[in-house]
């Protein structure tokens, strides 16, 4: 399969947090989820040397980002990016070099295996997990500062 036909499928996959939807198509991400389109998604992406292609890291911040687990960090862009590295889906990230990631559930609403599955281009690692682990940390960084969201 072309990489850009791997870049309109939409992935349900387990995440190291949840159960996700992964795709590079914001637009269908946007229409499964009923969510504005002005809301921005996570940007996954498989290691640092990727994400200083998408944004310039604050120096300080670099190692703690490197050695970071189940974060994501909002840049003084406004955009948010997350590094996958040690779960299963570092392979699918690793694979479409990046991708936009968000639970697998319509916007507001609790998860539901039939909705996910009808609405998932690929399904990967079936069977989903039964429970949902501890939501992820969120930080907000600039060039000088760290601020904990969640």
């Amino acid at each position: 399969m072309s990489s850009e036909q791997l870049a309109n499928l939409v992935f349900l996959t387990p995440t190291d947090t949840t159960v996700g939807f992964v795709s590079q198509n914001a637009f269908k991400l946007t229409l499964i989820k009923q969510r504005p389109p002005s809301k921005h998604y996570i940007k996954a992406i498989p290691s640092l040397r990727t994400l200083t292609s998408f944004t310039r890291v604050p120096n300080r911040h670099k190692k703690r980002i490197r050695r970071a687990k189940r974060s994501t960090f909002i840049f003084p862009n406004g955009y948010s990016y997350r590094v996958i590295k040690t779960h299963p889906h570092h392979s699918l990230i690793q694979k479409l070099s990046w991708a936009y990631t968000t639970s697998a559930n319509p916007s507001g609403k609790d998860f539901d295996e039939k909705f996910a599955t009808s609405v998932a281009d690929v399904i990967v690692g079936y069977p989903l997990p039964e429970k949902q682990k501890t939501a992820s940390s969120i930080y907000q960084i600039n060039n000088t500062n760290i601020k904990r969201i969640r």
